[in-house]
């Protein structure tokens, strides 16, 4: 029977003998004593193995490990304040399960030798607390969209339909024909609405966007729901709620994996809804006050987003954005005409956009013609224009860029680090 680190560290196991198991973290000797810090997925500890109380295979397996090496050791559990996390476990027994070769990776190595290596550097402390960090976020938004009656539906990942613009689909040979890689599960999700009422769908979408930012990924995960009968408004409310939420539990249960990343928790207590919210033309003029250099119908590049955001501490929509900047599938703004019902959620720090999301056009003439006018055909999308015929309803929908939302909630530089195999313009391997 094998303890969790994270266990003995809680306290109330003082002489207590246990057994762990997990891979050598630090390595250190000192004549007939060995010090070594074991990790396992919930925590570290460090272990004491004095020669004169272990076998000489166990000396041996402790005094020849190599970072990285699987072990499972037995000892008695003493509080040692300066041992890392105040307890230390003095080993009885230490076994080697694999040895393996000296660890590859040591300090002051290159990003790119680092992402050459990335099947081993996911064991870092820092990759491994985003993860599990990763995990409680996207578990506390579907906590949230279950808790207001959605829906979860699977959407296909090969398509015939693009939804983003063709010149950034991945195409390939589908049994002789194209298809493409999903840019997006939304069309998919518009068809479901008038069975479930509120969807979502949560899966990867491919962008061969030629990009070299921090924050494009060619591969990346998607929230998207949609919803009958909702309005703008009621999309936004929706989004501001779901972040609301899903931040706040966050902080509240996960405090020690925002010290282990160094991220100030006061960063995230003040995300609370309603989030502020400004006209496209608005928020133009505001970032041409801050030195930008806009015209309007511009769309934003991630330094016009940083100004915009700057004064904010939490994020912030942009609406009605002009007609011809945004996809074939938003209805116009009757009230603001060349404008359409849009907003992108922005994150505060520089992270920028996050979200966005519009109601989608539901009379069956007005989507033919804004299909025509941007150039498609729509005889060769006729079942999504179909689901105008029968039926229609006004309805909304968004989508969530998760790796996104990760690095803003943790306050992360880079978006490769939000994913475990980042995909870019530049790397497919491992």
């Amino acid at each position: 029977m094998y303890t969790e680190i994270s266990k003995i560290l809680k306290g109330g196991m003082e002489g207590k003998r246990v057994s762990i198991r997990g891979w050598v973290f630090r390595q250190r000797t000192s004549g007939n004593l060995n010090f070594l810090i074991i990790r396992d997925p919930t925590a570290r500890i460090q272990v004491a193995v004095k020669k004169d109380k272990v076998s000489g295979t166990a000396w041996k397996d402790a005094s020849e490990a190599y970072i990285e090496s699987s072990v499972t050791i037995t000892g008695e559990v003493k509080e040692d304040e300066r041992a890392p996390g105040g307890w230390e476990l003095q080993a009885a027994d230490f076994s080697t399960v694999t040895r393996g070769e000296p660890f590859p990776i040591s300090k002051d190595l290159s990003e790119e030798f680092l992402l050459d290596v990335r099947h081993l550097w996911l064991r870092s402390r820092k990759l491994s607390s985003i993860f599990k960090a990763r995990h409680h976020l996207v578990n506390y938004l579907r906590e949230y969209l279950d808790k207001e009656g959605f829906y979860e539906i699977a959407p296909p990942i090969i398509t015939k339909a693009e939804c983003e613009g063709g010149s950034t689909l991945f195409e390939m040979d589908y049994f002789g024909d194209s298809a493409y890689l999903s840019q997006s599960g939304q069309l998919y999700g518009e068809a479901m609405i008038y069975g479930l009422g509120k969807v979502y769908c949560f899966a990867p979408s491919f962008r061969a966007e030629k990009s070299r930012t921090i924050r494009h990924l060619a591969e990346y995960w998607h929230l998207e729901p949609e919803m009958a009968w909702y309005s703008q408004e009621d999309n936004m409310r929706l989004q501001e709620n779901m972040v609301t939420y899903a931040v706040s539990k966050f902080v509240e249960n996960h405090e020690d994996i925002l010290e282990e990343l160094e991220r100030d928790p006061e960063k995230l207590t003040c995300v609370k809804a309603p989030f502020p919210r400004l006209d496209y033309a608005e928020a133009v003029d505001k970032i041409n006050a801050l030195g930008g250099k806009l015209e309007y119908g511009d769309d934003f590049g991630a330094p016009d987003e940083a100004l915009l955001t700057k004064e904010y501490d939490l994020p912030i929509f942009v609406h009605n954005f002009p007609s011809k900047i945004k996809a074939f599938y938003m209805r116009e703004d009757p009230n603001k005409p060349g404008t359409v019902l849009a907003a992108d959620m922005l994150a505060p720090e520089g992270h920028g956009e996050m979200i966005g999301g519009s109601e989608r056009i539901y009379d069956h003439a007005e989507l033919e013609a804004k299909m025509k006018a941007f150039g498609l055909n729509p005889e060769q999308m006729q079942w999504y224009v179909e689901l105008r015929k029968y039926g229609s309803v006004p309805h909304s929908g968004f989508g969530m860029g998760i790796e996104r939302f990760v690095k803003w909630t943790l306050g992360l530089h880079h978006i490769r680090d939000t994913i475990p195999f980042p995909r870019t313009i530049t790397r497919c391997y491992p």
